[in-house]
């Protein structure tokens, strides 16, 4: 499918040079930027260890509620 897109003359000679150190063509690597941008996102890897904080915050537990109503809970 072929569409028109207008582009910054800047970007295009940069898009240029690019293309003629890869040895490909412009729409090669305008294709292949669009195909990365938009594919799926990858599967969370599994084996991994939790090294961190979840939570980022100094204090650790909830913040005192307003009421006694326990979804008025905060955690930073």
């Amino acid at each position: 499918m072929q569409t028109t897109v207008d582009i910054p003359e800047a970007l295009h000679d940069r898009l240029r040079q690019r293309a003629e150190r890869a040895g490909t063509s412009i729409q090669e690597l305008i294709v292949k930027a669009i195909e990365q941008s938009y594919s799926a996102p990858e599967a969370p890897k599994k084996g991994k260890y939790v090294t961190e904080a979840l939570i980022k915050g100094g204090t650790r537990g909830p913040l005192f509620p307003t009421d006694k109503v326990p979804d008025d809970l905060i955690f930073p």
